[in-house]
């Protein structure tokens, strides 16, 4: 449940990119996970929210290519042996950017991780994290982790969220995410958002 958000909140949206949500967009509709394009309408409806209250946002992609951790053994191959496209990285057309957002490029599950989001944040005085994204169990609750070691308040819009899988998506929204944040919808968040 959103009890609250500070005074000083920014919008962290997570790999809402070509590449990641063709694959997404894949996934059966199941009971409980938002379907990606319910996902990207719910994340508009934030956007213009946040932009409307002059609240920063960042739009976050990856680019993981080359990368340490994607050499190392395991049971999952990842396919990250070729750059990616150029259409790969692209933030999808139904996001609505703005050249006053913040484009972060990230190389792993974390956008916390070797890059300057944390940094960023800290100069705008940033207390409070909304987080909406794909996919749920990988990029945003890699990011979310990192937040909350970082000491952040966080907001999670599970309406403008989507995964790979059902039950990776219900495990971590009823079992990680109540741990280091807020739970809500949409309107939730957006209802309690500061004002001008």
């Amino acid at each position: 449940m959103i009890t609250a958000l500070d005074k000083h909140t920014a919008l962290v949206l997570i790999d809402l990119q070509q590449g990641i949500l063709q694959t997404a967009s894949k996934t059966p509709l199941q009971p409980g996970m938002s379907s990606v394009a319910e996902a990207l309408e719910n994340t508009s409806a934030l956007i213009n929210a946040f932009r409307k209250n002059e609240l920063p946002i960042i739009i976050v992609n990856v680019n993981s290519y080359g990368q340490p951790w994607t050499k190392t053994r395991k049971d999952h191959a990842i396919s990250s042996t070729q750059p990616p496209s150029e259409d790969y990285l692209k933030i999808v057309d139904e996001i609505e950017t703005s050249e006053n957002d913040i484009f972060i490029t990230k190389h792993s599950w974390s956008a916390f991780f070797n890059t300057g989001l944390h940094e960023v944040l800290q100069q705008r005085k940033v207390t409070n994290i909304v987080l909406g994204g794909v996919a749920t169990s990988i990029g945003v609750e890699g990011t979310a982790r990192d937040a909350n070691v970082l000491g952040y308040n966080l907001s999670f819009a599970i309406d403008a969220m989507s995964d790979f899988t059902q039950e990776a998506h219900q495990h971590t929204v009823t079992r990680i995410f109540p741990r280091i944040g807020e739970v809500g919808t949409t309107q939730e968040i957006i209802d309690k958002l500061p004002t001008l």
